[in-house]
């Protein structure tokens, strides 16, 4: 009965020690968790490119929700939640890349609707000039 009891406990001694082992490399890879700076950086990238099509807030609440999310996430690294801080700077690139496409869609839609206003108006114009000319 010796013999069982001893194998036992030196099972469970490694099996602690493999758990300690775990939990020590989980801490450390939490403590160690750098901020997300390329995250940031590509959030304030965005929101800037976004900025320089002159995308205002108002008519954006995409644009609006990417600076909410840029603020957020510069929060999270001041509190030390990086992971947190990552998804929200990610969310807010996003959310600008979004804005900046939605802005670029409309101008265009409004090229080509003048487009084909002024094709109308030619194609008018020249069935007019026909009937005037026998």
């Amino acid at each position: 009965m010796t013999r069982p009891t001893q194998r036992a406990i030196r099972l469970h001694a490694y099996a602690a020690g493999l758990i300690g082992m775990g939990v020590a490399v989980l801490l450390a890879a939490c403590a160690d968790t750098p901020p997300p700076q390329v995250a940031l950086s590509e959030a304030r990238q965005a929101i800037a490119v976004a900025d320089q099509a002159h995308i205002s807030d108002a008519s954006s609440p995409q644009l609006a929700e990417a600076r909410a999310k840029l603020a957020a996430a510069d929060n999270a690294v001041r509190a030390e939640h990086m992971s947190e801080a990552e998804r929200l700077a990610q969310e807010s690139r996003v959310d600008a890349e979004l804005a900046f496409a939605q802005s670029n869609a409309q101008k265009n839609q409004a090229v080509n609707d003048e487009m084909l206003h002024s094709t109308n108006t030619l194609s008018d114009e020249m069935q007019r000039n026909a009937g005037s000319n026998p």
